[in-house]
């Protein structure tokens, strides 16, 4: 019958569905991409310039932030000298106290200092920090700085940089400083006369600065001149002293903070000028024209806009042909859905040629996938079985063989009576071990279990230590894992208080809270550290010191085999306070029907739950 099918499809013609889309794919995608593609790029490149702009603004207010607040601190050391120095004191009979003063402000701020001195309105020295030899003749009145500060008599002023030449070095360095010099009033004898007070900042401060900003490779940088144009710091500062490069300085100098177009030297550029506040100073930022051009050279995003605009036609196209083929499309949409609901319909074949051909494969599809979910669920149920039989198989031989061994001693040792008491427990013990092949039974059952367990433990260890079960009769009818407290109460006992004197306690604690039951099991034993708790329910191939070597990996394994992976063991624990462990699990009646779904598996429970 299939064979006669794929027959009568090879016969028909087909109808050319593809060549009608990609035919008009290719003609509109191609016009409409051409004119977008224009556009977009006009738009990301005016987009991309104002950014880079936005950017370079920003950084040039951080800039001038930080040489505000340098220069800043600058007028408060000059302000400390003249109004904590210089005018506390007279310069006839305090020289002392006035050197001292100096030399504590220049000590505090000796990274940011070249030297501190006082002049007397003659360009006489008076006073200096660091105490040095003056040059011979070096004739202050004449220099920028002394000039600038009495044509200033009211305000400070800030020179350009210039070569520290006052004061010999006995290093015989020369050092870039910028003065910051201002007229004071000097106290001389009781009398009052004028005089200039000096302080030479270390301009690699400044420069150190400047050159932090000034680290791209695109053309872009940064330049500081005075209101009058003259360069305090440029990049190229020496190519410019030399006359090898020339920089339109004079000009920005004249410019309010803002953005502006310029030529400067057959190149277009966008200056961007920022005032520094107390100097008059302009940092100026060029960003040449070849900056944005050579930033518009990235494909990724005009590729990706291309992504976008063929998405875009996609859908149109989709639109224009949807009346010739979505009928026969809907249809088989409509069968798959009722498919996918649970029903059983047929799947719908019909159609062109192509829609045909993919509703016969869908209805194969499904009924290979169907008998392949019901194998796989078969086969899952089976190993999950498997697996919790060989888990709890782990713990009942291993047991037996230390009860047998136990009775054994005691019946070599004449003691009867505690024989007697061991069988009788261990028959109660294997009584629920056992429980008909069952592996859930009720929380109840469970304690026996542990009860008996720990009954014969007691009379192993001659009441070392005792036992107290804390448990809430409310959860008694509870689901859980046959066998989970046992080796639990195990490790307590081996671990925790065995070695202890007659003072061991072994607490069992239950309750239930928002339909969780919590199982504890407490010792006041030796405990254990963090990285032993951290193995506990990690590593299940330790070798263990005593006890079953089963222990806590078990447990939480066939928990979660069970309930799932949200439940299970935790421990807590520290060294010589004791050790908690905790069982985690559902609140689930103890029903034929529950036991059942538990029995099958964590996937049938949540089914049944779910219903």
């Amino acid at each position: 019958m299939k064979n006669k099918y794929f027959r009568r499809l090879k016969r028909l013609k087909p109808r050319g569905i593809q060549s009608t889309i990609m035919l008009a794919f290719s003609v509109i995608s191609f016009s409409i991409m051409l004119i977008l593609g224009t556009v977009m790029y006009i738009r990301f490149s005016a987009l991309s310039r104002q950014e880079i702009i936005q950017s370079t603004q920003k950084l040039m207010e951080q800039t001038g932030d930080n040489l505000e607040d340098y220069l800043l601190s600058m007028r408060r050391i000059s302000d400390a000298v003249y109004y904590n120095v210089v005018k506390e004191n007279d310069f006839s009979s305090q020289n002392k106290d006035i050197q001292k003063g100096m030399n504590l402000l220049y000590e505090a701020n000796r990274d940011n200092l070249r030297s501190i001195a006082i002049y007397n309105s003659y360009g006489s020295l008076i006073a200096a920090e660091p105490v040095a030899l003056q040059k011979e003749d070096p004739d202050v009145t004449r220099q920028e700085w002394y000039k600038g500060a009495m044509n200033k008599m009211e305000n400070m002023y800030f020179s350009t940089p210039h070569i520290q030449n006052l004061f010999y070095d006995g290093t015989y360095r020369y050092y870039w400083v910028i003065s910051l010099s201002r007229v004071v009033e000097i106290t001389d004898n009781r009398e009052s006369k004028t005089g200039v007070l000096l302080v030479d900042m270390d301009y690699s401060g400044i420069s150190r600065m400047l050159n932090q900003i000034n680290t791209l490779n695109n053309g872009q940088y940064y330049y500081l001149c005075d209101s009058n144009g003259k360069i305090i710091y440029h990049l190229r500062q020496m190519q410019i002293s030399d006359g090898i490069f020339s920089e339109n300085s004079e000009v920005a100098a004249k410019y309010k903070d803002g953005v502006y177009d310029e030529t400067f030297d057959g190149e277009r550029r966008k200056v961007i000028v920022n005032t520094i506040s107390y100097t008059g100073w302009k940092l100026v930022g060029v960003i040449p024209y070849s900056t944005f051009t050579d930033g518009m050279i990235n494909m990724r995003y005009f590729i990706a806009m291309i992504m976008l605009l063929m998405a875009m036609m996609l859908v149109f196209i989709n639109r224009v042909v949807s009346v010739r083929i979505s009928r026969p499309i809907l249809k088989l949409n409509d069968s798959v859905m009722e498919y996918e609901a649970g029903e059983k319909p047929e799947i719908y074949i019909g159609g062109f040629l192509e829609i045909r051909h993919l509703g016969y494969s869908i209805q194969r599809s499904y009924e290979q996938i169907d008998t392949l979910m019901k194998k796989i669920v078969l086969e899952q149920n089976e190993r999950r079985k498997s697996e919790l039989d060989a888990l709890q198989s782990q713990i009942n031989p291993h047991f037996l063989y230390n009860a047998l061994d136990s009775i054994t001693w005691m019946v070599e040792g004449e003691r009867n009576d505690d024989a007697v008491f061991m069988i009788s427990q261990l028959a109660k013990l294997f009584r629920i071990s056992l429980s008909k092949g069952r592996t859930v039974i009720t929380i109840k059952d469970e304690l026996q279990h542990a009860e008996s367990y720990m009954n014969i433990q007691k009379v192993r260890y001659k009441n070392a230590f005792s036992i107290i079960f804390d448990v809430e009769s409310s959860i008694y009818s509870y689901c859980t894992v046959k066998l989970i407290l046992q080796p639990i109460l195990e490790n307590a006992i081996n671990y925790g208080v065995s070695s202890m004197d007659d003072c061991g306690e072994i607490k069992v604690i239950g309750r239930e809270e928002d339909g969780i039951v919590t199982l504890s099991v407490e010792d006041n034993g030796i405990g254990m550290s963090e990285e032993e708790v951290s193995f506990l329910l990690t590593d299940s191939n330790r070798v263990p010191k005593h006890g079953s070597g089963i222990g806590l990996v078990n447990v939480n394994n066939r928990i979660q085999i069970l309930f799932g992976k949200e439940y299970g063991i935790s421990v807590k624990s520290e060294p010589d306070e004791g050790t908690t462990v905790s069982i985690r699990i559902p609140a689930v009646p103890y029903t034929e029907d529950n036991r059942k779904s538990l029995e099958k598996g964590y996937i049938f429970w949540q089914e049944r739950k779910e219903r």
